[in-house]
């Protein structure tokens, strides 16, 4: 945390400029992208990429800093941890595998829609599912004028006031599967990732941050056709 705070005071001074504009706190550059420099001295990436598994808490943003005082994923990365960001979105209210990393390309590849990357939640909604709610998710739906693609749907439980379902996407946009649902009329009551492609959350204790094996890497990789 002490290097993070003396990055934030780097760039409190004026000193850290990104693409030659004045960085702020809380910023997320692309390595091998973003040009980052320090009093004018560039600053290179690293060779050695870092790659880590958080199983994120309901109420921690999915960010690197927040100008509201709120905690971040970043704050629950281990002591001297490598200045990672997180890959796409998983909101506040919602929880599960959260996938951080300084390995540009890779991150860009797998929020980008043209790879298709699955990402799969569990769900809990209010009230059962009709056969046409699921018929919906399943050849895509639009949601106040915005286009949704198709979503594989299986329904895990039920109970007579709500149900746990499986869900897979291959997007990766804003509350996709709230406001899915949401329209359907079942509100979403819990929500959690438990994979992307082939990374699965399993048994992660809740709050705990791992280090990927290379196994886990190089499939993430195939899947979006890096080598």
């Amino acid at each position: 945390m002490a290097a993070r705070r003396k990055a934030d005071r780097l760039i409190i001074s004026g000193q850290v400029l990104v693409n030659g504009v004045p960085a702020v706190a809380g910023q997320q550059v692309t390595p091998g992208v973003d040009r980052v420099t320090i009093g004018g001295r560039p600053i290179e990436p690293t060779s050695e990429s870092t790659y880590l598994m958080m199983n994120k808490a309901i109420g921690v943003l999915t960010s690197i800093g927040d100008d509201r005082g709120r905690q971040t994923v970043a704050d629950r990365l281990p002591s001297g941890a490598a200045r990672v960001f997180p890959v796409g979105r998983l909101d506040l209210n919602s929880r599960g595998l959260v996938l951080l990393t300084d390995d540009g390309e890779l991150a860009g590849r797998l929020m980008h829609p043209r790879y298709h990357v699955e990402k799969e939640y569990r769900v809990v909604i209010q009230g059962r599912p009709s056969g046409d709610a699921l018929r919906r998710l399943s050849e895509g739906m639009v949601v106040s004028g915005e286009q949704f693609q198709p979503a594989e749907v299986s329904v895990l439980e039920t109970t007579p006031s709500e149900s746990r379902v499986s869900m897979v996407l291959r997007e990766g946009r804003k509350r996709e599967v709230r406001r899915l649902w949401q329209e359907l009329g079942h509100p979403v009551l819990d929500l959690q990732r438990v994979r992307i492609d082939g990374l699965q959350l399993g048994d992660l204790e809740e709050g705990a941050v791992r280090t990927l094996s290379g196994d886990e890497v190089a499939r993430l990789k195939s899947a979006v056709n890096l080598s």
